[in-house]
């Protein structure tokens, strides 16, 4: 600890109810930041562009949280991070209001960018999660804080898309804004001034940046996320290309695989806790390369199509506790800004499947793309082979 530093409170036994704040930021967050595809026709149409043009707002976002959202966290080093999360939610709740008044796509642009930027909170409210509670319960508090970026694909997305396709693609931003304020109120006024403790500031950041097992956690993120998004980013296609679906089928298969997201954070935190990060991953990197293998076989089943895809979305989802728990062991004191550039690899690997995908279409069909992705994952996975992997880093040398 830095000379002048308060040292944190002693973590709690369980974790704290502030967490259940936490989760509700995410919940917003995670409907401004992917709501928008489900009214990207609309918006087309209302700003007088493409839906191509339209889609690249959400490229827009996701480069200014992989690459903003690190170099904020250098610059507020030195904050409290209570003052960085109440800074973080202004920033993204700026961004929502600047988009929904948008009058083109530059503004519109410009608004989503300050939303990535604000999204910055989810990383630091991951860091003070595990300062609050003891490392035994690092699994359940990490869960319990990203319970709300689950819920927003199973919640969340699908009352986006209705706003905006009954209302105007306006509507769903305001609403993110509205509840962005509210978000910022509460967190000013229910998160303590020094929860979690102050930043030590960034010295031996690079040496930990290169040590291997940094390195290779960071790497499983970015490469597993690539292989989820290959197929992620065209699950409606790929369903309707398998089986013959009415878009109210379409909407109630995508609403289980959401569900099935929301079992795995938990589970996944319980199980982190339970065997520990490894073992956890291996189990649930091991499942979602049978489920990626399997379906393309369910094609014309429809019913084993959507216990594939849950259970796939069971694992993905499941693996985000673990991987921040591993985060959480290793950070050193820089455990936020690690878990901020996890959070980078996870839009880089998103902005890279998607593009990837996007272009195999034409080669291998919707149907196929699974196994595409399952090639990223199975590079994923070597980097939890025990001779890779060592159980923890070495220390740092100034």
């Amino acid at each position: 600890m830095s000379a002048g530093t308060a040292e944190p409170p002693t973590p709690a036994t369980a974790p704290p109810p502030v967490l259940w704040l936490f989760a509700f930021c995410n919940f917003v967050i995670g409907t401004g930041a992917f709501g928008l595809s489900g009214y990207l026709g609309p918006l087309s149409e209302g700003l007088g562009v493409s839906v191509s043009a339209a889609g690249q707002t959400m490229t827009a976002y996701a480069l200014a949280n992989a690459f903003l959202a690190p170099l904020i966290m250098w610059r507020t080093g030195a904050w409290a991070r209570q003052r960085l999360m109440v800074w973080a939610l202004g920033l993204f709740t700026a961004g929502a209001w600047v988009s929904a008044l948008a009058p083109n796509l530059s503004t519109l642009m410009a608004g989503r960018v300050l939303m990535g930027m604000g999204a910055v909170f989810t990383p630091v409210a991951a860091g003070v999660a595990v300062a609050l509670v003891a490392p035994s319960q690092r699994g359940k508090a990490l869960s319990r804080t990203f319970l709300g970026m689950s819920l927003s694909y199973v919640l969340g997305m699908p009352f986006g898309a209705w706003l905006g396709l009954e209302y105007g693609w306006r509507w769903p931003l305001v609403a993110v804004g509205a509840f962005g304020l509210i978000m910022w109120v509460l967190v000013t006024r229910c998160v303590p001034r020094h929860a979690g403790g102050a930043s030590e500031g960034f010295a031996g950041i690079g040496a930990l940046m290169r040590q291997r097992e940094v390195m290779l956690t960071l790497s499983l993120t970015l490469l597993y996320f690539c292989g989820i998004f290959v197929v992620s980013a065209y699950m409606g296609p790929i369903q309707l290309a398998m089986n013959p679906l009415t878009s109210t089928q379409l909407s109630w298969s995508l609403m289980a695989i959401g569900a099935g997201g929301v079992v795995g954070t938990l589970l996944g935190g319980w199980a982190s806790d339970t065997f520990g990060p490894h073992r956890a991953l291996r189990w649930q990197i091991h499942t979602l390369l049978v489920c990626m293998f399997l379906v393309p076989f369910t094609a014309g089943q429809l019913w084993l199509t959507m216990m594939a895809f849950t259970l796939w979305a069971v694992c993905g989802f499941g693996m985000m506790t673990p991987q921040q728990s591993r985060i959480a062991e290793m950070g050193q004191g820089q455990t936020p800004m690690l878990m901020s550039v996890n959070a980078s690899m996870v839009y880089i690997g998103t902005a890279v499947g998607a593009a990837l995908g996007g272009a195999a279409i034409p080669w291998v069909g919707f149907v196929h793309l699974p196994w595409l992705g399952a090639l990223f994952v199975i590079v994923s996975a070597l980097t939890l082979l025990p001779r890779w992997s060592p159980k923890r880093p070495g220390p740092i040398r100034h």
